[in-house]
C-alpha cells in the first residue's frame, strides 16, 4: 500500500473516529462554548487597549498623532478602565460560561451553576485584601483556574444531586425558589473544600491557587510558542478537515486557554511599553496560518476564480467573498477538498509552510506580534494589522503569504483543473451544460 493510502487509512479508521469522540465530549464542548461567551468582552477590550496605545512615536510631529497621544496621556486611566472591566476580567466570564454550558449538557440549573462557578473562582483567585478584591488573576493568569473551578463546581453539584444530597421542597413551591434552596448544599460544599485548599496553599507556599496552577501548566504554555507545537497543532487540524471533521472546532477548543493566556500577557506588556513575549495567539492562527479559512484556501479560490473549468470557476467566484472573511466551507465542500487526493498535499501543508515563514518573521522581530483579539471573520489583511496594534509589517507578511500560497497551490490546481476539464468534455456532461 502507498504512503498516501496508509495515511488515509489512519485518518479514516483511527484519527477520525477518535477526534469525533473528543469533539463531542461534553467538557470539551463546554470549554469551547465558555470561551465564546467571553469573546465579545475580549474583542471590545482589545480595541480599547489599542486605542489607549496610539501607533505613533512619542516625539511624532504628525498633527493627528500628536493630538491622539496628548489626549490619551491626559485621560489614560479613564480610557483604560473599560479594558480592565472586559478583557481584564476574562477569567471570570470564562468560568461562568463554561459552567453554564456544562450544566446545560447535564440538564441542570444553568444560572445557578454559573453563579456557583463565579463564587468558586473568587474564592480561589481573589482573596479579599484591605476591603478590596485583587484583580491580578482575573486576566490570563487565571484562565486555567477558571476552567478547573467551573468543572469542579458543576461536577460537585451533580454528584450531590445524583446521591440525593440536596434540600427538597414541596411541589407547590415555585421552581425559582426550589432551585435556590437546591443550591444551598453545593455552596456549602464549595466553602468546605475549595476555601480550605486556598488557605492551605497561601499559608504553606505563599501562593494563591492561580499561581500554583500556572506553575503546573507553565511548561505547556511555554512550549506553545515553539515551532514543533505550532506545526503539530495545525497539522492535526488539517488532517481532521481532510477527513471531513471540523478540525478547528476540536483543536482550537483545546488551544483556547493557551491562546488567551499568551494574548493576555502580550497585551499587558504592550500596555506597559515592554517587549511583547508570546508568538502563538489566535490572530497568528487566523491571519497567517489559515488565510481565508482552514487550509489557507484564499490562494486556491483566487486561482479557481479564473479557471477554464466551469465547475471550478463557479465555486471559486462563489467562494471569494466568504473566503475574504475567513469562511471557506463553500470551497472545502464545493470543490470538494475533503478526501481529494489531488489537493491533499497543498491543503494540508500550505498552512504548515505559512507557519514556518510567520514563525521566522515574528521571532526575528521583522513583524510585530499580536496584542489584541480580533473577530476571526475579519479580512486577514486588516485583522493581522489590527491584532498587532495596527502594525503595517503584519499586513505585509499576510500579503506575502497569500502570494506564496497561490504559487504553491498552482501546480496542484492545474492538475485538478485538467481532471475537471476532461470530465466536462464527456458526452453526458456536455449534454447537461447545453
Amino acid at each position: 500500500m502507498s504512503v498516501y493510502g496508509q495515511l488515509m487509512n489512519f485518518v479514516e479508521q483511527k484519527l477520525g473516529p477518535f477526534a469525533g469522540k473528543v469533539g463531542s465530549q461534553r467538557h470539551i464542548t463546554a470549554l469551547r462554548d465558555g470561551f465564546l461567551v467571553a469573546m465579545p468582552f475580549i474583542i471590545v477590550g482589545s480595541f480599547i487597549l489599542i486605542f489607549a496605545n496610539p501607533p505613533f512615536a512619542a516625539d511624532t510631529q504628525n498633527a493627528f498623532g500628536r493630538a491622539w497621544l496628548d489626549f490619551v496621556g491626559a485621560h489614560r486611566t479613564t480610557i483604560v478602565m473599560p479594558w480592565t472591566m472586559s478583557m481584564g476580567l476574562m477569567s471570570l466570564f470564562i468560568s461562568m460560561g463554561v459552567a453554564y454550558s456544562l450544566a446545560k449538557s447535564y440538564k441542570m440549573d444553568t444560572i445557578g451553576a454559573a453563579a456557583l462557578s463565579a463564587m468558586s473562582f473568587l474564592l480561589a483567585a481573589a482573596p479579599e485584601k484591605n476591603g478590596a478584591l485583587p484583580l491580578e488573576h482575573f486576566g490570563g493568569t487565571g484562565i486555567f483556574t477558571a476552567l478547573l473551578v467551573a468543572f469542579y463546581s458543576v461536577e460537585l453539584t451533580r454528584f450531590l444531586r445524583k446521591h440525593n444530597i440536596t434540600i427538597r421542597l414541596p411541589e407547590q413551591v415555585p421552581p425559582a425558589i426550589a432551585a435556590s434552596f437546591a443550591l444551598l448544599l453545593p455552596v456549602l460544599a464549595i466553602f468546605l473544600t475549595l476555601y480550605p485548599l486556598s488557605l492551605l496553599i497561601q499559608n504553606s507556599f505563599n501562593l494563591q491557587i492561580p499561581d500554583a496552577v500556572m506553575v503546573l501548566f507553565q511548561p505547556l504554555v511555554s512550549a506553545s510558542n515553539s515551532l514543533p507545537a505550532i506545526l503539530g497543532a495545525i497539522l492535526l487540524s488539517q488532517l481532521l478537515w481532510f477527513s471531513g471533521i471540523h478540525g478547528d472546532n476540536i483543536v482550537i477548543s483545546i488551544l483556547s486557554p493557551v491562546f488567551l493566556i499568551n494574548l493576555s500577557a502580550n497585551s499587558v506588556a504592550y500596555a506597559a511599553g515592554e517587549n511583547v513575549p508570546n508568538l502563538f495567539t489566535q490572530p497568528f492562527w487566523d491571519f497567517y496560518l489559515c488565510i481565508g479559512g482552514s487550509g489557507a484556501t484564499i490562494g486556491l479560490v483566487v486561482l479557481m476564480s479564473f479557471s477554464r473549468a466551469i465547475h471550478l470557476k463557479s465555486i471559486g467566484r462563489m467562494s471569494f467573498l466568504p473566503g475574504l472573511f475567513q469562511v471557506n466551507e463553500p470551497v472545502i465542500f464545493g470543490t470538494p477538498m475533503v478526501m481529494n487526493p489531488t489537493l491533499f498535499l497543498p491543503f494540508v501543508f500550505v498552512p504548515l509552510i505559512n507557519a514556518m515563514v510567520a514563525y521566522v518573521a515574528l521571532n526575528t522581530g521583522l513583524v510585530a506580534r499580536a496584542v489584541a483579539m480580533t473577530p476571526w471573520t475579519t479580512p486577514a489583511l486588516v485583522g493581522a494589522a489590527w491584532g498587532s496594534g495596527w502594525a503595517l509589517s503584519a499586513t505585509l507578511l499576510t500579503a506575502f503569504l497569500i502570494v506564496l500560497d497561490i504559487l504553491i497551490y498552482y501546480p496542484f490546481f492545474k492538475a485538478f483543473e485538467k481532471q475537471k476539464l476532461a470530465d466536462e468534455q464527456t458526452p453526458e456532461n456536455q449534454s447537461v451544460t447545453q
